[in-house]
């Protein structure tokens, strides 16, 4: 099973909201996940993301990659990827 960290949408029309999830590779982009890191809300600038820098670490040592949107958050966000 290969994990991904990645981006699931939630939110209403024209008000995007997105947590920051581990999920299995293999399940669509709003399904079924294993645990949530954080959430990103593109519409705020001043607290735009939140995320738990320790689970996000322990997933990143298990093997799980980030994709390239998740990876710049965690960068603007200072979590060691």
């Amino acid at each position: 099973m290969a994990v991904v960290i990645r981006l699931t949408r939630r939110g209403a029309k024209k008000k995007p909201f997105y947590r920051i999830v581990a999920a299995d590779s293999r399940m669509p982009r709003d399904g079924r996940f294993l645990e949530i890191l954080g959430t990103y809300d593109p519409l705020n600038d001043e607290v735009g993301c939140k995320i738990d820098a320790e689970k996000a670490v322990a997933w990143i040592k298990k093997g799980a990659k980030p994709s390239k949107t998740v990876e710049t958050l965690f960068k603007k966000a200072g979590v060691g990827v």
